[in-house]
């Protein structure tokens, strides 16, 4: 990658790095905050304003290897969500080297790059070649659009998630507001249709909920840290929430047996029922703004 990369540097801007590891990664310093972002995956791994703690959290068991998904960050989860038989956990996106196409910096300081899914994997995996995009801007709020265009002469249904870990200072002093009034399909359950009833979601033991048809901002009220993160969306009518709690922590390779403590996903998408269905030449775009502020 090094060669395309170097025409789409922007010195002291946007810059190809390398982690302990040997993976690739692309900094990015704008003028409000920092990220990093690497091309397995276009999987966005840390954000930060200036002046505050991480909003991302990532595992310090990640595993960084070109066949192994990056646990933490914003993972992207395409053309499937969840498990399917055969195949790998929430798709093949978070797997695939994404190209870099084009990059910009403003004189304001933000910066944003555009990141392409090469058709091929789509393909090997029996899915129609999409055209798929991913834009990912990085200023005082981070902003993701993900873009698929159906240019094939079939249907083409997927499911989407921007699968977002935050970080947290302790799960138990954080509050889930926007989601009261809104039904979901609880998964620790065997996937129990309940009604959310809480005007704050305090979590206390594992939680892995589907809230369906719900479209509205959630906010992530974190006592300790005295910050509220917000999450704003577009062309999203599913959110996920879920934290693996104490069992299921330990029993993952790839994930601290404490470091459910401080984290929590909140993501956005279109899964289940709520998959996308593109008419050839139809465009579907899922748009999603994290921004944080102290808690007064």
């Amino acid at each position: 990658m090094t060669a395309p990369f170097q025409k789409l540097a922007l010195p002291g801007r946007v810059e190809l790095v390398s982690n302990p590891a040997g993976l690739p990664k692309i900094r990015v310093t704008g003028a409000f905050s920092t990220a990093e972002i690497y091309p397995h995956g276009a999987h966005v791994t840390q954000f930060q304003k200036n002046g505050e703690p991480p909003l991302l959290f990532l595992s310090r068991q990640s595993l960084f290897a070109a066949d192994k998904a990056i646990r933490g960050g914003i993972p992207v989860c395409f053309p499937w969500f969840g498990a399917r038989e055969g195949a790998v956990m929430h798709g093949i996106a978070r797997l695939t080297t994404w190209e870099l196409m084009e990059t910009a910096a403003d004189p304001a300081g933000r910066v944003k790059l555009m990141f392409r899914l090469p058709p091929e994997p789509l393909l090997a995996a029996g899915w129609p070649p999409a055209h798929v995009t991913l834009t990912v801007s990085v200023a005082e709020k981070l902003t993701l659009d993900l873009a698929v265009r159906n240019d094939t002469a079939q249907d083409f249904v997927f499911e989407d998630c921007l699968h977002t870990y935050f970080s947290v200072g302790d799960i138990s002093q954080v509050e889930i507001i926007g989601l009261k009034g809104v039904q979901y399909l609880d998964k620790v359950e065997q996937f129990a249709r309940k009604l959310e009833s809480d005007e704050a979601i305090k979590i206390s033991s594992e939680v892995d909920r589907v809230y369906l048809n719900a479209t509205g901002a959630v906010a992530i009220r974190d006592a300790k840290w005295r910050r509220i993160i917000s999450v704003a969306k577009s062309g999203s009518t599913s959110t996920v929430v879920w934290n693996p709690w104490q069992a299921k922590a330990s029993a993952m390779a790839d994930f601290g047996d404490d470091e459910y403590g401080g984290m929590v996903c909140v993501e956005s998408g279109n899964v289940g029922d709520s998959k996308v269905a593109l008419k050839p030449g139809q465009s579907a775009a899922l748009q999603v703004v994290f921004s944080s502020a102290p808690w007064p």
